[in-house]
């Protein structure tokens, strides 16, 4: 053994396959941020238009590993799908006809990533769950294919439930209650809150033919990693493995791997508030005295409805960070936009702002990036889901952890078209979460 010593140990490579979505590219980061801390060499593959969201953070960001490499494959936009020049994520895709044309598209990178393998032979693939391609692909390199969930373990179990039992199928009406069955917990949904192609029961949309395909290709692959730890849904954890019978591993809050708050405020795409500003801000408040509003990259509401969080915000009294978007009916919103807190526009720091002791209350749209980053900082929630899986994490915040209320939110969909939620109920879950005794309690529950 003695003689062996001195020979260098070749390291492991794995590369990283991240589906185009701000929600799924920067934990996707963030895990190669963690496996070369462990002295695995890690490339990263990706489309030109994506590419900074990798490369931005990485520039501030002190390596205790191999460098994480970015490997950019072209993006099969015209010449395929008739996307337009820069459309390559899916935060761009302004309209259904886009986001078509986009899981269309993300079908076609199958060929480039075969270049890559080709070119790297790496030890394993990592690649996002909605990449059903990429089990084959890994086999024909002989090669281990892992799947990327950028979702927790209560949501597989809830999903595979669904789609299993099919439970919403034995109520009347829309509106009625339903038990989502074989679960540690009896969660109750309604039709409302479930996805339209799940609704209606359209086995012959493209989309469903697209899921169902990414989750056969996950029963055949190596196995799944899970943004998510032990501790925080334990049952759930059990019950994808023992139950369920899948091989995972839970190696989250992978956001914990920022420890400096320059690699907390560049992680994401470029921020429209400077640092020093937002941090000096911050320091003037009072501890746990500031709510915190923002609803991910792919939320759209109308102006009605950002009227009713203004005079919510204003009606409770309650300092607040309020990241806007901007309506989708473009109108200026600035003479109604509340003076008492600060408004950020456009990419926000989260996790440096959560971070923060002066942050009290978070309001969120139940991603699930933003829950695992505000149960990281201890942050009690309002819960506000509005499409994707965002209903199902809203449960497992309010009714399984217990750290957050509903505003009452009751309908799954892409955009927020007419104002829903009025203002008293917004200023009424902000008060619950920011003042007096049941806010202590989540508070020191999230804790």
């Amino acid at each position: 053994m003695s003689s062996m010593s001195s020979v260098e140990p070749q390291n492991l490579h794995v590369i990283f396959f991240p589906m185009i979505g701000h929600g799924h590219m920067i934990p996707m980061l963030d895990i190669a941020k963690l496996f070369s801390s462990h002295q695995v060499k890690t490339t990263i593959v990706t489309t030109p238009s994506n590419a900074p969201t990798f490369t931005k953070p990485l520039e501030s960001y002190r390596n205790v590993g191999p460098k994480i490499d970015i490997e950019i494959i072209p993006f099969p936009s015209k010449e395929t799908t008739c996307l337009p020049e820069g459309v390559e994520n899916f935060e761009h895709a302004t309209s259904p006809e886009l986001v078509a044309k986009l899981w269309k598209a993300t079908l076609l990178l199958q060929k480039p990533l075969r270049v890559v393998l080709e070119k790297y032979k790496p030890n394993c693939l990592i690649a996002d769950k909605l990449f059903a391609f990429a089990t084959e692909v890994a086999a024909e390199f002989n090669i281990p294919r892992l799947v990327f969930h950028g979702t927790g373990f209560f949501l597989l179990c809830a999903l595979d439930a669904i789609t299993k039992f099919e439970p919403h199928k034995s109520v009347l009406f829309d509106e009625e209650e339903f038990v989502i069955p074989h679960l540690p917990h009896e969660i109750k949904l309604t039709r409302l809150k479930l996805p339209q192609h799940i609704r209606e029961n359209d086995n012959n949309n493209e989309l469903v033919e697209f899921l169902k395909s990414a989750v056969e290709s996950e029963e055949r692959s190596y196995g799944v990693i899970v943004n998510s730890f032990y501790e925080l849904e334990q049952d759930y954890a059990d019950h994808y493995r023992k139950v369920m019978g899948r091989r995972a591993w839970h190696i989250g809050p992978v956001s914990l791997c920022n420890k400096e708050n320059e690699a907390k405020f560049y992680r994401g795409k470029g921020s429209s508030i400077d640092e020093h500003e937002c941090l000096r801000w911050l320091d003037s408040k009072r501890e746990s005295s500031v709510v915190y509003v923002c609803f991910g990259t792919l939320s759209m509401f109308s102006t009605s409805q950002l009227r009713e969080i203004a005079m919510g915000l204003e009606a409770s009294g309650q300092e607040f960070i309020w990241v806007v978007k901007g309506s989708k009916d473009n109108e200026k919103e600035d003479e109604w936009l509340p003076k008492k807190g600060l408004i950020i526009r456009g990419w926000a720091p989260q996790v440096l702002i959560l971070d923060h002791k002066s942050i009290g209350g978070f309001v969120t749209h139940c991603g699930w990036n933003s829950i695992l980053e505000g149960v990281s900082c201890g942050i009690p929630m309002v819960t506000w889901p509005i499409f994707s899986e965002q209903f199902y994490n809203e449960k497992l915040v309010t009714e399984i952890l217990r750290i957050g209320v509903g505003v009452g939110a009751k309908e799954w969909s892409r955009t927020v078209d007419d104002a829903n939620v009025k203002s008293e109920e917004i200023n009424e879950a902000i008060t619950r979460v920011m003042v007096g005794d049941e806010a202590l309690e989540m508070r020191s529950k999230a804790k």
